[in-house]
């Protein structure tokens, strides 16, 4: 590794330590992972007592490729995004996500004062992040990161991590084909509903992984 690559990573490092800090002072439970493959060795672990889990779209976590792993322990996956489902069965799989065991999910910000930021189109992933499952672990790669404000994490979604995802969803909205958000009236917008997490909800045992890499968009 390059000293300029040392520097970098060290830079993101303390970046990371502090949000993990932040989360803590919130009443989150916050763990630090220099690699997502350390990550994902965590939420296997987690996941022992665990019959069912929920996967709440999140590309962070399907770049973890927990899921083979979690097969061979004999977990039912409740993965919405699966191909060859109806309407009716996905809506149905979203419905016990909000149930289930171990939640597992992304955020699409962190600011680094320990607030998840969150825009979905539906509401399964955020809802089922602040109640429901009897465990829930986000996890957050150090490009989420924001050193500002809630706004300014908001932006960050609208403007990085929309219109890619709109575009991988394939949904006919103005980001998708621009890569700019347009704050548009499309019936297909995935900016609905925005949720932000300044402390742990009362009741909910939220686990939140901040690597060090990298991780979704």
């Amino acid at each position: 590794m390059t000293m300029t690559a040392n520097l970098v990573n060290w830079t993101h490092e303390r970046k990371c330590r502090t949000a993990a800090a932040s989360l803590e002072k919130n009443g989150f439970s916050a763990f630090f992972f220099q690699s997502a493959a350390e990550a994902a060795d965590y939420i296997v672990a987690e996941a022992e007592g665990a019959e069912t889990v929920g996967f709440g779209g999140s590309m962070s976590v399907t770049d973890l490729q927990v899921g083979p792993r979690l097969l061979q322990q004999g977990k039912e996956l409740l993965i919405h995004g699966a191909p060859g489902l109806t309407f009716e069965e996905r809506v149905d799989i979203m419905r016990r996500q909000q149930s289930c065991d171990l939640f597992l999910s992304g955020s699409n910000a962190l600011t680094l004062s320990g607030c998840l930021v969150n825009i979905d189109a539906i509401g399964n992933r955020v809802g089922a992040m602040f109640f429901g499952p009897k465990k829930v672990i986000v996890v957050v790669g150090r490009n989420k990161l924001v050193d500002g404000t809630i706004d300014d994490a908001i932006r960050r979604v609208k403007n990085w991590a929309s219109p890619p995802n709109a575009r991988r969803l394939n949904y006919k909205t103005p980001c998708a084909e621009t890569g700019f958000c347009n704050d548009c009236d499309s019936p297909e917008r995935i900016c609905r509903i925005t949720v932000v997490l300044e402390r742990k909800p009362k009741y909910s045992d939220i686990r939140v992984l901040v690597v060090n890499e990298d991780m979704g968009l």
